[in-house]
């Protein structure tokens, strides 16, 4: 089947959906699980895979290495730095960290995690000269809101980032008023994560929704299904949700063949509306 792809500006494709680690690596008992279902996101063509040293305090990077272990070649591995280690000295070991977790020698793309005190000059400089090392191919970053990416934009060698990762789905919409136009105007691929919403009300909001419920078995596809192809709807938007089952990593593939019609989305902009407004970068 065709999928879609995203394209980063240096002509690299990406599937447009591909396998969020967000809470992977926390229990030792779901480890053999969770390995299991990565490989199979691989195998169904997820070969994006997003993590962070955040993340179980680097437990998810370590399930990452195992299962991307005999095919790291088929794989786009990111990973994220925390921004108090995003300069200097620290984020060289952080990088070292990362990519020893990870059991490879180079990142394909390493993300500033959000915004700190270490000023972007810096995190740019370091981030260029891991690229020169050859630890990392590619650098990005997560959270930052269109004031971010523009002063980012200013800084020398800032137009070398290569995506924005920040929080997007049917409930949280606020980066289609600014930040996804200016994303989309200087062609730097936004990637959504918790695209079916991290937990709680919003989540149940959107999967018990009486008219997405309505309109998934229209289409024939499960709620999770219809959510991502409206996170990928916009060129140059990819998703990166986390599937701990096998079952569950099958069904995100299928999303990307999934198309809406302008009346499927005209119709989920009635239940959740786009902004009108400015407002805050949603993060979780």
């Amino acid at each position: 089947m065709d999928k879609r792809k995203v394209v980063l500006p240096d002509n690299t494709a990406l599937p447009a959906i591909g396998q969020g680690t967000w809470y992977m690596g926390e229990r030792s008992s779901d480890i053999t699980q969770e390995v299991r279902a990565l490989q199979a996101g691989i195998d169904a063509g997820l070969t994006l895979i997003d993590t962070a040293e955040m993340y179980a305090d680097g437990g998810a990077e370590r399930v990452v290495g195992k299962a991307i272990s005999g095919c790291r070649d088929q794989v786009f591995l990111v990973s994220k730095v925390y921004p108090w280690n995003a300069g200097g000295q620290k984020a060289i070991e952080a990088c070292e960290g990362s990519l020893k977790r990870l059991g490879t020698d180079y990142l394909d793309l390493w993300l500033l995690h959000w915004r700190g005190n270490i000023p972007l000059e810096e995190t740019v400089r370091v981030m260029e000269s891991l690229v020169k090392q050859g630890k990392i191919r590619r650098w990005g970053v997560s959270n930052l809101d269109a004031s971010d990416m523009q002063e980012l934009w200013d800084i020398q060698g800032g137009q070398a980032c290569m995506v924005n990762q920040v929080l997007y789905h049917l409930a949280s919409r606020g980066i289609e008023y600014d930040l996804l136009p200016w994303c989309s105007t200087h062609h730097i691929p936004v990637m959504a994560y918790s695209p079916l919403a991290q937990a709680g009300r919003l989540r149940r909001g959107l999967m018990q929704h009486s008219g997405i419920l309505s309109m998934a078995a229209e289409l024939g596809v499960t709620v999770a299904q219809l959510l991502l192809a409206w996170v990928i709807r916009h060129p140059g938007v990819m998703a990166i949700p986390k599937a701990s089952s096998v079952e569950h990593v099958q069904q995100n593939a299928q999303a990307a063949n999934i198309v809406l019609t302008q009346a499927h989305c005209e119709l989920l902009d009635s239940f959740f509306v786009p902004p009108v407004h400015k407002m805050p970068l949603d993060m979780v």
